[in-house]
């Protein structure tokens, strides 16, 4: 008999809950049976979400109320701060955890408090939490009992620069620029003047140039897998005017030896959810709209010794939902692509 599971979903009135609402629709192993919201409680699911009629008969209830200790995993689709201080109860009643905020990314607490500002709540559980990013930590989540989603940036970034740090071929001291860009519903789903589309649309503008909440977590990989490239890191994000969708132009000096795209391709030879492109490729974010992807290339710039790695993925799903769902497979022992085979959207 095939293994079902029941999930739960505090949070779930975000677009990362909706996305994971969306791609759960299709998982052979999963019944969602709680969706949280305080300020939502008592309303249908499918009320609140039009695009869910038909496919959910639930209504939002409060964590109180939800009976989150019956489900095998729960997702925290929250805001940063929440899942610190709910997630350590369930944790002791046996239930599995992904976290898509970013409470428990960062293993260094006093780094974490600096970024964002408040007290962390359950810092003994942070140093059990494992990192889900998959390509990189696929045998130690398989064995988790909770997850640290990355962030969407940190997914872009880092995947296109794992295999080349591995083979430690960044050259230390050299400048490593990541310039990205992201998708409004990267902001999420709050009332925010600067994502309204009088203000988004028609516009791209550059942001936390001073300092991104992103920045320590890519720097905390980094400094994992090659020592002393993060000191060289220089990360700009910027705001595009689409709904979603994300960006990384990184431009990174090399060691010599392997072609960096031959080094990749070996990497992501078996991987179901990294695409290596051709060399002189220039992924888009389009061809991964709506999909678990990410798209990668690489190329030499023109009488240059920068080499330009490109990375494209949906914030939404191998930036957020798609990736919890893709760590949620590792956890339970399901084929890693349940769920998620859907082919992007075009147009």
């Amino acid at each position: 008999m095939t293994q079902r599971i029941k999930a739960g979903i505090v949070g779930a009135t975000g677009y990362t809950g909706v996305e994971l609402l969306r791609l759960l629709t299709s998982h052979p192993n999963v019944e969602v049976a709680a969706v949280t919201s305080r300020s939502e409680a008592g309303i249908k699911l499918s009320d609140y979400f039009p695009s869910l009629r038909g496919v959910y008969e639930l209504t939002f209830q409060t964590p109180d109320e939800a009976r989150l200790d019956e489900c095998d995993i729960v997702f925290f689709a929250t805001p940063n701060g929440v899942a610190m201080k709910e997630a350590p109860l369930l944790l002791e009643l046996g239930v599995r955890i992904v976290d898509l905020s970013a409470d428990y990314r960062i293993k260094d607490i006093p780094t974490w408090e600096k970024w964002y500002g408040m007290r962390h709540e359950s810092p003994n559980i942070t140093a059990e939490a494992v990192y889900g990013l998959s390509e990189l930590n696929r045998d130690a989540i398989s064995t988790a009992r909770l997850v640290a989603n990355p962030g969407c940036y940190p997914t872009c970034v880092s995947l296109p620069l794992l295999p080349l740090l591995q083979a430690g071929r960044l050259k230390t001291g050299a400048p490593l620029i990541a310039d990205c860009k992201s998708g409004v519903s990267g902001a999420g789903r709050k009332a925010s003047v600067g994502t309204l589309l009088c203000e988004a649309g028609d516009n791209f503008k550059a942001y936390g140039v001073g300092g991104h909440r992103h920045l320590p977590e890519i720097k905390q990989t980094l400094n994992m897998l090659q020592t002393g490239i993060a000191d060289g890191l220089v990360f700009v994000p910027h705001l595009t005017p689409m709904i979603r969708g994300m960006h990384a132009t990184m431009y990174l000096h090399l060691e010599s030896g392997r072609h960096p795209h031959e080094i990749l391709a070996d990497f992501y030879r078996d991987s179901s959810f990294v695409d290596v492109m051709p060399s002189g490729s220039t992924p888009e974010t389009r061809s991964v709209r709506g999909a678990n992807f990410c798209r990668i290339s690489v190329q030499q710039a023109p009488q240059s010794d920068v080499w330009i790695v490109l990375s494209v993925i949906d914030n939404l799903v191998k930036g957020a939902a798609g990736q919890a769902v893709q760590n949620m497979n590792l956890m339970f022992g399901f084929t890693e692509n349940a769920g998620l085979d859907g082919v992007p959207l075009l147009p």
